[in-house]
């Protein structure tokens, strides 16, 4: 792994451990995360639980494996439920984070959280890159953006590469 990569996946995984450690804050409850009330002195006790995008989910994990190793007395959970689950679950205030792989859906999702009057921040942490890989006959110099969207998008009924781009 390259000096670069290494410096991409420590700033990826301090962004999403910053993410955990906002999530402890802000209630008072006794047992909760603020650490009022925890057994353990100055620590913080309570739980943050984590929902959404699989590909995300492993930045959080890991994340997550570095906060407990700092605040022990926090129970971090991280589950795949995909982003658009992970979203429901955040509106209905069961998760304090939503891994999610594209921004929150404006026309679906925020009216959701709205009435149910959850308040969030999206923050990004880091983006996906796809690769195009194509057989070496089908003789496939460049496939820019709108060509993969003819093909993959949602409704395509594409068969063949010739429909898009004789």
């Amino acid at each position: 792994m390259s000096s670069r990569s290494l410096k991409l996946v420590g700033v990826t995984a301090l962004a999403a451990a910053s993410l955990l450690v906002s999530g402890c804050g802000g209630q008072n409850n006794a047992g909760s995360a603020s650490g009022e009330g925890s057994a353990g002195g100055g620590g913080v006790s309570g739980t943050v639980t984590v929902d959404g995008s699989s590909t995300v989910a492993p930045l959080s994990e890991a994340a997550a494996d570095l906060f407990r190793s700092v605040e022990p007395g926090v129970n971090v959970t991280v589950a795949t439920a995909g982003t658009g689950g992970g979203f429901q679950k955040f509106c209905a205030g069961e998760t304090d984070i939503s891994d999610a792989s594209r921004p929150i859906k404006d026309d679906e999702e925020v009216p959701v959280c709205q009435k149910a009057g959850i308040d969030y921040k999206e923050i990004q942490v880091a983006n996906d890159g796809i690769a195009v890989v194509t057989n070496p006959d089908l003789k496939v110099d460049c496939l820019p953006v709108d060509q993969l969207k003819k093909l993959w998008n949602k409704g395509s009924k594409v068969q063949n590469l010739s429909e898009i781009d004789p």
